[in-house]
């Protein structure tokens, strides 16, 4: 989907004025304007930040707000972490980050934190088809909850339930769920991430990190396996892109076997989401790794995956599952959230 066509709904439909949104995951941190004017939000400038280049939030709104400025009537952020009375401390960041701080730095009140898998289900509705993969046909149920899930630097689950007026985003932790394994070698990998972390769980394995424990793991079962080649590609790039890039290319069935049960995993997981949130109003998988490996979710591994839940299988079959290829969804929902906040008179 091109940025300058994303329009959101505007509850006010008065005025002109500008939007504050940041998107900020694991790795890298979107931040943007949005100018909300005759009844739509569009994006006016958005830039991106990696955050090992920063200590803090802080400096990249700072940075940004230097280099752009607006008339911003409403804020809103949606961090990788869980929001307990305003703050953040961020999951797999060294950050915190503080909603009293953010209003002193922008000067207004109407400035909301929350959970990036809020952010990202609140985007969802903006995406226009083109902005979705399909990996299980179903039919969505009107009004049906709608599971979230979403593995890239770490593994965020969320959900959007029908309130009798509208969808709300609830956002949760489980991702850091203890694993629960379908089989001898899921089993075996579990044992593996108990000695190593002395917790196993999902966003251990579902996850760019996650993707090497896997990798890891089947190595040590047999690590004539592993190639000179490959060890020194892992040790000088980003692991879990050189795993998927071998996976799919076919250079490695490592790689391949290890990606293949990365999807199973993912596909289960899924399926357990969807019990839990009774999600007859579909499955979305969000965050960076689902479009990167899109083939490989697609060839079935992920469906049986999710499917195989015994006498609820039948039941799942009939559940829409899409990958979300927009990669600004969070960012989109977190200014469409902005605006309903500030709207609200909040």
């Amino acid at each position: 989907m091109r940025i300058d066509k994303a329009k959101f709904p505007d509850r006010r439909k008065k005025g002109r004025f500008f939007i504050l949104a940041g998107d900020i995951g694991g790795t890298k941190t979107n931040i943007g304007f949005f100018i909300s004017a005759g009844g739509s939000l569009r994006p006016a400038k958005i830039c991106n930040f990696h955050n090992a280049d920063y200590p803090a939030f802080s400096l990249i709104l700072k940075e940004f707000l230097k280099e752009h400025h607006a008339d911003i009537r409403g804020a809103c952020f949606g961090v990788a972490g869980p929001v307990i009375n305003g703050i953040c401390k961020a999951t797999n960041l060294p950050w915190v980050v503080d909603t009293a701080e953010l209003k002193a730095e922008l000067g207004i009140e109407a400035v909301v934190l929350i959970n990036d898998m809020e952010a990202t289900a609140y985007g969802i509705g903006g995406l226009p088809k083109a902005a979705f993969a399909i990996l299980n046909p179903g039919r969505s149920q009107p009004q049906g909850n709608i599971a979230v899930i979403a593995a890239g630097t770490g593994l965020g689950e969320g959900m959007l339930l029908w309130n009798g007026h509208g969808y709300q985003a609830v956002a949760s932790e489980g991702g850091h769920a203890d694993f629960a394994p379908c089989d001898m070698l899921e089993l075996d990998l579990c044992k593996y991430l108990l000695h190593k972390f002395g917790h196993s769980s999902y966003e251990r394995v579902l996850s760019g990190p996650g993707l090497w424990n896997i990798y890891d793991f089947l190595k040590n079962k047999n690590p004539a396996r592993a190639p000179a080649w490959l060890t020194k590609e892992l040790a000088e790039n980003d692991p879990g892109t050189v795993i998927v890039k071998n996976a799919l290319n076919g250079r490695n069935k490592l790689c391949g076997q290890a990606l293949h049960l990365f999807c199973a995993i993912y596909g289960a997981e899924a399926g357990n989401l969807a019990l839990k949130v009774l999600g007859r109003g579909g499955v979305y998988l969000a965050g960076g790794i689902a479009p990167k490996i899109l083939s490989k979710l697609q060839d079935g591994t992920f469906r049986q995956a999710f499917l195989k839940k015994g006498r609820f299988s039948h039941f799942l079959s009939q559940i829409p599952v899409r990958v979300i290829l927009e990669e600004k969804t969070a960012l989109y929902g977190a200014a469409v959230h902005a605006l309903q906040f500030t709207s609200s008179g909040n």
